[in-house]
């Protein structure tokens, strides 16, 4: 669908005139969702197909009540859009949030900015998760079974062109998924990837793109530890964390299963997420304890 600045500008005009003299510019980036800044002081999120226009709401209900409890920014929601102007899917106005992304921010310290993500996800991991979305297609079971990724792993493993890595992966995804998480459902931000953690003065300033967000087991969060921290940082983050090593057994699982279907071409990305994948793989298999 075609989502440009004249659509929000038509849609802005027709349900915020409040805020119809601001200027209308895209940022850079977004595949679930496209993003337009909206004046100095505001962000315009528009579901770019009808699969991710459910997380709208989600967002729209359980943000302002996570907001409470954590220690760092998260998307304020100002406005509650409606279909339009031929657009057919509800989207949000939120607050702007200064910063840069995790994916080419430089850090004060890695250790010290690996235990602000863990305080975060502790912080997260506290808030009552009674009555809030549970795994499933909408979130692509973040926070639930790794089993439901089996075919394309084991896909993954056949395209890998090693014995020696075939046999590797295939061990640390059956650890992974011969454990469950035993506890209550805990909140899981389902995608805390570089790309959504913003960071100001070499510090995390805030947490964005909800749009995953849901309830059950925190593993496939801990991913982060092999897509952005360093080996000594990885140390200091599980150790802030506190969680068993089942957990972290299944936080492996899903750190790999992404890499290796971007790495063997299960799932198609653009070069560097490709090369990138490659590296995580590599990571992973190599700190894994078999």
């Amino acid at each position: 669908m075609q989502i440009d600045a004249a659509l929000v500008r038509l849609l802005i005009e027709e349900q915020f005139p409040v805020w119809r003299d601001l200027a209308v510019e895209p940022v850079e980036g977004g595949w679930d969702n496209r993003i337009f800044r909206i004046g100095a002081e505001l962000l315009v999120r528009m579901p770019s197909a009808e699969r991710y226009a459910a997380a709208v709401l989600k967002e729209q209900i359980w943000l302002p009540k996570l907001a409470k409890g954590l220690p760092v920014d998260i998307p304020t929601v100002l406005g509650s859009g409606r279909p339009g102007q031929g657009y057919p899917w509800c989207w949000s106005i939120y607050r702007w949030i200064d910063g840069e992304p995790a994916s080419a921010a430089r850090v004060a310290d890695e250790a010290s900015f690996a235990r602000e993500l863990a305080r975060f996800l502790v912080a997260l991991h506290r808030i009552p998760a009674d009555g809030g979305p549970g795994p499933g297609v909408l979130n692509f079971h973040r926070g639930g079974s790794l089993m439901v990724y089996d075919a394309q792993v084991r896909e993954a493993i056949c395209r890998l062109a090693s014995q020696a890595e075939r046999r590797r992966v295939q061990q640390l995804w059956d650890i992974a998924c011969s454990s469950r998480w035993g506890r209550r459902p805990v909140w899981v931000h389902g995608d805390f990837a570089p790309g959504n953690l913003l960071v100001s003065d070499g510090r995390l300033r805030a947490v964005i793109d909800f749009g995953q967000l849901g309830t059950g087991d925190p593993a496939c969060d801990l991913a982060i530890a092999w897509t952005r921290l360093t080996a000594r940082s990885r140390r200091a983050f599980r150790d802030a964390l506190g969680l068993d090593d089942e957990t972290w057994a299944r936080a492996r699982g899903w750190a790999a299963w992404k890499a290796a279907i971007l790495a063997t071409g299960v799932a198609k990305g653009p070069s560097a997420a490709t090369n990138a994948a490659r590296v995580v793989l590599s990571t992973v298999l190599d700190e894994a304890a078999f």
